[in-house]
């Protein structure tokens, strides 16, 4: 019988930002009990769950926040309008916004500022995305493809940031589809580097392995971009969110195999998936 070889791929884990924010929290929840968070702190499930056992309250909009709450802003960030009609309702603040979200959203602002046409590149729907866009002033476009910006007028000035766990090969193409829409571009590359580092990661699974396990919540942009490197390198790719979700059927005739993981996904997490598959 063949064992199973396993190759964890390096770096696992919360990446900076997503540490420092749970950090945070963890400390507040000491320290009050109770806090409340608008929308998930971060984009993984079974963390959330343990946060929530620990006293953490998740709410959708500051009209459910009880006056002088305490209230944690997620790694994603928010608009500076949220923020203000927290404070508003003399709301004790702790804010986990990721440093390099802040980045991205100081980029924007830095840009509308000097008359630039913003573009983000990025998913609309997703909180990072709406808290960059709004910290720009004026007007703002969010493309996902190159295909995005065929239909915009020609502009004198457009200035780009990314969502900061976007693939860089699609910033360059959305980059290269605006150079003719504009008589002055800039870009900020605002993409994250401990993103960088993991997509990297994955393509040189890819190489090494029969497949490759993506640890990661189902609903986060960082974890669903590792699964997409992994499927453009031609790998067989599982992308699971927890331990029972692993698929024997995926694992059959599998000798080596490569363990990666988004950025919000936790060390307990990971490291009871490599326990479960290190048993086979």
């Amino acid at each position: 019988m063949n064992l199973m070889k396993l190759i964890i791929g390096k770096p696992l884990g919360f990446c900076f930002g997503v540490k420092r924010a749970i950090d945070e929290l963890e400390r507040a929840l000491d320290r009050y009990g109770e806090v409340y968070a608008l929308g998930s702190p971060i984009h993984n499930e079974e963390e959330v769950k343990r946060l929530i056992s620990m006293g953490l309250k998740l709410i959708e909009g500051v009209e459910e926040l009880p006056e002088n709450a305490v209230v944690f802003i997620r790694a994603h960030g928010t608009t500076p309008e949220t923020f203000d009609m927290v404070c508003k309702k003399g709301c004790i603040v702790i804010d986990g916004t990721c440093p390099s979200v802040k980045n991205a959203q100081e980029k924007a602002r830095l840009l509308s500022k000097e008359g630039y046409n913003v573009v983000v590149v990025g998913d609309p729907n997703h909180p990072e995305v709406r808290s960059i866009k709004g910290h720009a002033l004026g007007e703002v476009s969010v493309v996902t493809s190159p295909e995005d910006v065929e239909g915009f007028p020609v502009k004198d000035k457009i200035g780009v940031v990314s969502q900061t766990t976007q693939e860089e090969g699609m910033l360059l193409s959305i980059v290269s589809a605006l150079v003719p829409k504009a008589r002055e571009l800039r870009v900020y590359n605002t993409i994250c580097k401990a993103t960088l580092h993991r997509q990297e990661t994955v393509r040189k699974l890819a190489s090494e392995t029969e497949g490759v396990i993506v640890i990661g919540g189902h609903n986060s942009t960082n974890t669903a971009k590792l699964v997409e490197v992994a499927k453009k390198a031609g790998c067989d790719v599982l992308w699971i969110a927890k331990p029972d979700e692993i698929d024997e059927d995926w694992l059959k005739n599998k000798s080596i195999i490569g363990i990666a993981a988004g950025a919000s996904t936790p060390d307990w997490l990971i490291n009871d998936v490599i326990n479960l598959l290190s048993c086979r």
